[in-house]
């Protein structure tokens, strides 16, 4: 039987704080409770999860449900939709349930053994954003400055060697404001008062030194701050078509917008395939190259995950660091030996 359905997993919605006497004992009001309930799990998780109960709603899906209707539903999107977002949304169908207090069916073994079938049968590779190489980064500090000088030359310049030297995720960067900003002798500390791997709001700094005339992150990031009479709030700004600096600050996909133009701009062939992700692979996949020591390419990225930085550094040494090179280099000496015989 099937029942009228119910808001997404949002669990602030389903939560019902009961009510309390103040002083010892006493539980949160629940305007209270549900502000930390939503703080709790990120905004961009509840948008994804609604979204997945959305489009499980429109296949005709109703919540709560059952083992039988989620296989149906595996069965009926398996060649329409990436594995990787049928996982999403079985896990916000599963967060559904287990915040009403109910069983819950996405852990059923029918359920579960459906899904391995179909990451094995439609498992498709992940898209990987392409990591932006030093020459990408010359290419596009070059365009830049050969254009008119105005506020969105020099906030593009900043915002381009900032993100690649700094590797900061588009959330964070267009988050910095002035007050987090920390000048120093010898350089520049960025604070960050959350970020992706720091949910609890501790904080991480992100150092930058200067670097020369050419290429500076900080003699950019200040050049645009002093022109645009930027002394409080949001570092990176919008910036009207008649160039004007906005009070708010950008919106996080507006990077991805950018970078795109400006390496259409520069000729890219593959300017669709980046996004602001490029700026972080590029930095530790060149970095590498490079022979960056390990520990300091995670800490720059702010990396966790040794696992993830050894991914970095493998892809950007995968050429210099090959087997078949050396192997190529003893083949070619032996046809040399040969050829003298």
């Amino acid at each position: 039987m099937h029942h009228p359905p119910k808001s997404p997993p949002d669990t602030t919605r389903t939560t019902k704080a009961p009510a309390a006497p103040t002083g010892a004992g006493a539980v949160a009001p629940p305007v209270q409770l549900r502000e930390y309930l939503n703080a709790a799990t990120s905004e961009s998780t509840r948008r994804a999860y609604r979204s997945a109960i959305r489009q499980f709603e429109k296949w005709g899906g109703r919540l709560p449900t059952n083992s039988e209707t989620l296989v149906r539903y595996l069965m009926q999107r398996a060649e329409a939709v990436n594995p990787r977002t049928l996982d999403l949304h079985l896990t916000a169908i599963g967060q559904w349930h287990r915040y009403q207090g109910m069983d819950n069916p996405t852990l059923e073994p029918l359920v579960q053994k459906t899904m391995r079938g179909i990451r094995r049968l439609h498992g498709q590779p992940k898209q990987k954003a392409k990591a932006l190489r030093l020459e990408h980064i010359a290419a596009l500090t070059r365009h830049i400055r050969s254009q008119p000088d105005s506020h969105k030359q020099r906030r593009d310049l900043a915002l381009i060697l900032l993100a690649f030297f700094g590797a900061f995720r588009r959330s964070e960067l267009v988050a910095i404001r002035v007050e987090d900003l920390k000048w120093e002798e010898d350089g520049l500390i960025v604070f960050l008062p959350r970020s992706k791997t720091d949910q609890t709001g501790e904080g991480v700094a992100r150092a930058l030194p200067y670097g020369t005339a050419e290429i500076c992150p900080l003699r950019a990031l200040r050049r645009w701050l002093e022109h645009a009479a930027i002394q409080e709030g949001p570092v990176f700004r919008a910036v009207t078509r008649w160039d004007r600096v906005q009070e708010k600050p950008l919106n996080p996909g507006a990077v991805n917008h950018i970078l795109k133009g400006l390496a259409a701009a520069c000729g890219f062939d593959f300017a669709d395939s980046l996004s602001s992700h490029s700026f972080r692979r590029g930095m530790s996949t060149s970095a590498a190259r490079e022979k960056v020591d390990f520990e300091l390419i995670k800490k720059q990225g702010g990396w966790k995950s040794d696992a993830t930085v050894w991914e970095y550094i493998e892809e950007g040494q995968r050429m210099t660091e090959n087997a078949a090179t050396t192997l190529m280099a003893s083949l070619a000496d032996k046809l040399n030996e040969m050829e003298r015989q």
